[in-house]
């Protein structure tokens, strides 16, 4: 089953966010217009907004008043992927060519600074300020996150726990953050809230670990970039944390953080670390993340919202590529 198909019942409110999200990228600027449009029609699973308007269905939901939260929740998605591009120096996403790539890595950075600008905008529109408050430590706390990363980059020596509080940062909290600002914004209780932003951090956890293990278990093909690319940017995921010491991966993991590793032995590290128990620990770990997640749906009251929540957390959790 197709991702999109569990809340194609959400499709003309999307078209509505989906128009949204072009306006939001205009502005004076033809370079910083194409730039940002290149990177709107990139696409993507737009799964940030659906898990805000699910959330928003706990309580008054208006499309009007909720798209103010799930534009600006995309915009700062979308920020932060094309400064990633920048520092991972990364020549393709999703198959197309990167904003850094077809430009340079300024015109890049500018373009994210402007959707992060953007985002900010939008929410002031929500009265409530204390989504605003929740909005701008979100986005803190992503950019702590990206310098954290710059600093654990070729760095062997660390922690499960260090990999664990850097992907709260890099994913799971912006995915928090969609689920209780869809709550907030509809006026969903304070329960519901609680529930709702503690379910978005356990699923985004367990999304972010199942998608570094994809990135040494899928193909080129399937991921649009080449496997083993966080491995060789220098990031360090929780597969390769568990194995990086066995005496059949740790030379050949040296070579790839030197940068000076070859295809064929690139191949032969991604092999060692496919046959090894690392792959296995990882899924144990990120399965741990989604019984979290559905514990707290569990808490919730029925509806339709709440199983197509609970059937994203098993999609994204169990997904192959």
């Amino acid at each position: 089953m197709k991702l999109k198909l569990l809340y194609s019942d959400l499709k003309s409110d999307l078209d509505v966010i989906e128009k949204e999200l072009a306006i939001a990228v205009n502005s004076s600027s033809h370079l910083l217009n194409e730039a940002s449009l290149h990177l709107l029609l990139a696409g993507g699973k737009r799964i940030r907004p659906v898990f805000v308007l699910l959330s928003a269905k706990f309580g008054n939901y208006s499309i009007e008043s909720i798209k103010n939260v799930a534009v600006p929740i995309e915009l700062i998605h979308m920020a932060s992927l094309v400064h990633d591009d920048v520092i991972d120096d990364a020549e393709t996403r999703r198959g197309r060519e990167t904003v850094k790539a077809q430009w340079n890595n300024r015109v890049a950075m500018y373009t994210g600074d402007f959707l992060f600008a953007r985002a900010i905008e939008y929410i002031t529109a929500l009265e409530n300020t204390y989504a605003h408050e929740v909005l701008s430590h979100t986005m803190v706390e992503l950019c702590i996150g990206e310098i954290i990363q710059i600093e654990d980059k070729r760095l062997l020596d660390q922690t499960v726990r260090d990999y664990l509080r850097r992907i709260k940062r890099k994913t799971a909290i912006l995915i928090s953050a969609s689920c209780e600002l869809g709550a907030i914004a509809s006026q969903a209780d304070e329960k519901t809230i609680r529930h709702l932003k503690r379910f978005g951090y356990y699923v985004g956890m367990s999304f972010q670990i199942i998608d570094d293990i994809l990135d040494i278990t899928s193909t080129d093909e399937q991921l649009g970039k080449p496997a083993g690319s966080d491995l060789l940017q220098g990031n360090i995921t929780l597969p390769v944390l568990y194995v990086k010491n066995e005496q059949s991966i740790y030379p050949l993991l040296m070579e790839a953080l030197d940068g000076e590793i070859s295809e064929e032995n690139k191949q032969k590290l991604l092999s060692e670390i496919r046959k090894s128990d690392g792959i296995t620990r990882a899924k144990q770990v990120s399965n741990m993340y989604l019984e979290k997640a559905l514990n707290e749906i569990k808490q919730l009251p029925a509806s339709s919202a709440k199983k197509s929540l609970q059937n994203i957390a098993l999609f994204m959790s169990k997904r192959k590529f």
